[in-house]
């Protein structure tokens, strides 16, 4: 696997667009721009469009980043963007794909979708792979997924982070390597694409629970033994849905859930301490100004795993304070006792 930074003459002439204007889709448009002449941004309305044009910058996310605007194609049009582009970034949250792609009616089919959406898209239940497979016959083929760990917080202050590329083409794993690779980004790649998606998954729930804990006045260790149990649940779960040799010990799989699971940067593990301190489920989320895709997805990973039958205490455990109403303190003395 090559480590080196992919020489910029490879990368100028891949037309790339990035298809969202969070702060995850801006990290991503800052490391494009590192080794492309121009990127394609798609993002969600006019004022969004305005000022990045007028100001060099997100005025809602990471907004300490500036481009270059010359760097930039900024559009509201997703079919501007995907006629334009070899390489689509989608990164918005996953409730509001299907708001994007329904849009789309342009010529596609020799288009390389890339997944940055960390969630189960709910029009369809389903994660973005299958999403795009069934409702677009976008074939894995053409699409790649993007894994962490890898904060866009961090990466607007080029600190060094990790990405994880799961691709089932080697011509375009090379393309995308050279595409995201810089002095401040490590790429890795992988065949491993659904379970990639499904791990950046669960991790966000895992880190909502987490949080819960850290909420609840739980300590380092405990949250240590928490996380040794949900990432050998998360084995369990990636075995059943997607079977095929991996290591979850990698940084695509542990690392990614270390960093939600711990940092003050993760929105999941906010939500979750806050419904630890006693918020309800829904003024938690009214809180907070981003997605936190692990309640969306703890709906639909919980009754996944009911249908494999599979033992997955810590799920059980987060669905049924999302959902149920159950009582954090309640469930979480309950599943103390579950854990090794």
């Amino acid at each position: 696997m090559t480590k080196k930074k992919a020489p910029k003459s490879q990368t100028q002439n891949i037309p790339v667009g990035v298809v969202g204007s969070g702060s995850f889709a801006t990290a991503i448009v800052k490391m494009l721009v590192e080794n492309s002449k121009l990127v394609h941004w798609c993002v969600r309305n006019e004022y969004v469009k305005g000022a990045i044009e007028q100001r060099g910058h997100n005025p809602n996310y990471l907004t300490s980043v500036s481009f270059d605007q010359k760097n930039l194609k900024v559009t509201t049009d997703i079919n501007e963007l995907v006629s334009a582009c070899e390489v689509v970034v989608l990164a918005t949250p996953s409730i509001y794909l299907s708001d994007a792609m329904d849009k789309m009616t342009c010529d596609y089919g020799d288009k390389i979708f890339v997944s940055a959406i960390k969630g189960i898209v709910p029009k369809v239940n389903d994660v973005v792979a299958h999403y795009l497979r069934d409702e677009f016959k976008i074939g894995f083929r053409n699409q790649a997924v993007i894994a962490g760990p890898c904060h866009a917080e961090e990466v607007a202050m080029e600190r060094l982070s990790y990405l994880t590329i799961a691709v089932a083409e080697a011509e375009v794993a090379d393309k995308l390597f050279s595409l995201f690779s810089s002095d401040f980004i490590n790429v890795h790649c992988s065949k491993d694409i659904l379970g990639n998606e499904y791990s950046a998954i669960l991790k966000n729930i895992y880190a909502v629970g987490a949080g819960i804990s850290s909420g609840l006045g739980y300590g380092d260790n405990f949250t240590a033994v928490f996380v040794s149990n949900a990432v050998r649940e998360m084995e369990i779960f990636l075995e059943a849905v997607y079977e095929v040799p991996r290591d979850v010990n990698e940084s695509a799989y542990l690392g990614d859930l270390l960093v939600t699971a711990y940092s003050l940067f993760s929105r999941n593990r906010n939500l979750g301490n806050l419904i630890g301190k006693g918020y309800t489920v829904k003024s938690a989320i009214q809180s907070m100004n981003m997605i936190a895709e692990g309640y969306y997805a703890a709906d639909s990973v919980y009754h996944t795993a009911k249908s494999k039958q599979l033992k997955t205490p810590i799920i059980d455990t987060i669905y049924g304070i999302l959902y149920k109403e159950k009582n954090a303190e309640t469930e979480f003395k309950k599943l103390t006792l579950l854990l090794n």
